[in-house]
């Protein structure tokens, strides 16, 4: 657009389009300046600045007559501004630049008078250096892993079957109903708590990390999806975002990242619990097949039985074994081979006790015999008789029997006239002593 002269400038415009004439000189209440000459100068001034590179993300991408118009907007902070390219620019930039590109621009600015408004003419347009991009990533990688946040260690197993999901993705996006329908086919009862969030621009990390807190926070949930379709690698720069790892991280939930993406892997991957290649994949590996664990089941009881009839089966043969030995198959054998052996014990104890108490017996006989042979009443059956001293006592008085008097065996102890007992084989008799003959 040409630069206004500063005569047409000093001219507005009134409501009949003929001009209107002010006097020079800075504007007052007495004297304003016209629209068109106060926008004059606004252009004048814009016109001065001349050109800059910057970056920013599209957020706004729109075709109109072979002109782009759309809006770049800081990635780290809430500032946009709105661009064009004309058609005779946009033949001399990337052809696959779209909204959500990460772009550096060499832009001027634009004030145009009759509408008012800035925007920023745009002569060169290119994607972000990937390796700029790469390189910041990789720092961040190698932070995050001397931190032990993808460590195997830290990774937590998932359910067998959880009771409710936690789905992140994007708003009718088909990452959610490929999730969703999926699941959904293989347990048809399973349950899903879905948190919509941004899958692609600045908005990601913030909402996506917002999310995941959320869903940590909910006793009902077993189990996070964070599900995206897959993209290119600078639409996925999100997911690497440190506040979405960390939020991950320090997730007590276990977690699984499918945003679907293989060549460029977001670091969300690696701090993931599990990470699946598609959400429908995500699908498969969280919840399991309806038919598939009957199936299991099925097989595990036929190989049950088949177990519990081999080892019945084995252990009947075993009896059969054991019942068809001779030792088994005839058991009145052991008494018939056990009989004449119990029958010549108890012979040989009979004739043994019988000789025991034969010896006994003669034994007690000679005893007997040897006790009666020493004994003095023996020696008073063969008539001999016993004198003793009668004893002065009663019982010599009363003819009692002995008195328990000295033995009389020389004349001498029965001196003239003094008492005797005389003790014979049956009975004893009192005498008087007459002396020695």
């Amino acid at each position: 657009m040409a630069d206004q002269t500063d005569s047409e400038a000093r001219a507005g415009n009134s409501a009949g389009g003929a001009p209107v004439a002010f006097a020079e000189g800075p504007p007052t209440f007495e004297n304003p300046w016209p629209i068109g000459y106060f926008s004059g100068k606004i252009k004048a001034y814009i016109d001065r600045l001349g050109t800059a590179w910057v970056e920013g993300e599209i957020t706004q991408w729109g075709v109109s007559g072979g002109n782009v118009y759309g809006k770049l907007k800081d990635t780290t902070e809430e500032v946009t501004i709105g661009f064009n390219i004309w058609s005779s620019v946009r033949a001399k930039i990337p052809a696959d630049l779209k909204q959500g590109d990460r772009v550096i621009a060499l832009v001027k600015p634009n004030y145009w008078l009759k509408g008012g408004t800035l925007t920023m003419q745009v002569f060169e347009m290119r994607h972000v250096g990937l390796g700029d991009l790469l390189e910041r990533l990789e720092r961040l990688r190698r932070q995050l892993a001397s931190e032990g946040l993808f460590d195997e260690s830290r990774k937590k197993r998932l359910p067998f079957l959880p009771g409710c999901i936690g789905l992140i993705t994007g708003k009718d996006s088909d990452a959610e109903k490929d999730v969703l329908r999926n699941a959904q086919l293989r347990w048809p009862s399973v349950s899903f708590r879905v948190v919509h969030a941004a899958v692609q621009g600045d908005r990601v990390a913030r909402e996506v990390a917002s999310a995941i807190s959320a869903l940590d926070a909910d006793p009902e949930v077993d189990v996070i999806i964070v599900a995206r379709g897959g993209g290119d690698f600078q639409n996925l720069l999100g997911f690497s975002d440190e506040s979405v790892i960390r939020a991950a991280a320090a997730c007590r939930t276990p977690l699984v990242s499918a945003i679907g993406h293989e060549a460029d892997r977001p670091l969300l991957d690696d701090v993931a619990d599990l990470r699946a290649s598609t959400p429908t994949d995500a699908a498969k590996r969280v919840v399991p097949d309806v038919s598939e664990e009957l199936n299991k089941v099925e097989q595990a009881r036929a190989r049950l039985s088949l177990r519990v009839t081999a080892f019945v089966r084995s252990e009947i043969d075993r009896i059969e074994q054991v019942r068809s030995r001779p030792v088994l198959s005839n058991a009145g054998w052991i008494v018939d081979t056990r009989a004449e052996e119990l029958t010549r014990h108890v012979s040989r104890g009979v004739e043994l006790m019988h000789r025991v108490l034969e010896r006994a017996g003669t034994a007690t006989s000679d005893l007997s015999a040897r006790l009666r042979t020493l004994s003095p009443q023996s020696t008073l059956d063969r008539g001999y008789a016993i004198v003793q001293q009668a004893s002065s006592g009663a019982g010599s008085a009363t003819g009692g029997g002995p008195a328990g008097g000295h033995i009389v065996r020389r004349p001498a102890d029965a001196p003239l006239d003094s008492s005797l007992t005389i003790t014979l084989a049956s009975g004893a008799l009192r005498a008087r002593s007459e002396g020695e003959l």
